[in-house]
């Protein structure tokens, strides 16, 4: 899977480790969901003023959040004979400042965090929901194996 990270934010450092975590993380998400290896997921982080803007434009919800995800696929696209093959899952957008807050509330790492962010959006991106208790406990059960099957702990 290609996976495009990119830094639109200057308030906080994401360093390469917490990266690297990520991309694990979302590789193993991946496997486990059997993903193509041609599909693309775009990663960015921002802060709070951008999600706040984006959240309040997409979603109507006039405040911040932690992760956004924008699935490509979810609707029905027409097939494009002879054009390239594509696999454009979607973005993930985290703010490194509310991630940041939300490890510090919850006595974990920054890394621990991001890592989680990363993987409930790309679990969106997979067509995961929780609207209802049902799909909530779904997500969440594929969320804590894919971070326990990699030592992801809350520390």
């Amino acid at each position: 899977m290609q996976i495009e990270i990119s830094n639109q934010q200057e308030k906080m450092t994401v360093t390469q480790a917490i990266e690297d975590r990520i991309i694990e993380v979302l590789e193993e998400t991946a496997r486990v969901h059997e993903v193509d290896d041609l599909a693309e997921v775009s990663l960015m982080f921002t802060d709070d003023e951008t999600i706040h803007e984006m959240n309040r434009e997409y979603r109507g919800i006039d405040r911040p959040t932690d992760v956004l995800s924008f699935a490509l696929e979810e609707g029905e696209e027409e097939e494009i004979y002879g054009g390239p093959e594509e696999n454009l899952l979607g973005d993930i957008i985290i703010s490194v400042e509310t991630a940041t807050r939300q490890a510090e509330e919850y006595g974990h790492s920054v890394e621990r965090e991001m890592a989680f962010l990363a993987l409930h959006g790309m679990l969106h991106l997979l067509g995961y929901d929780h609207m209802e208790e049902e799909e909530r406990q779904e997500m969440r059960a594929q969320e804590e194996a894919i971070l326990a099957s990699l030592g992801i702990t809350r520390e």
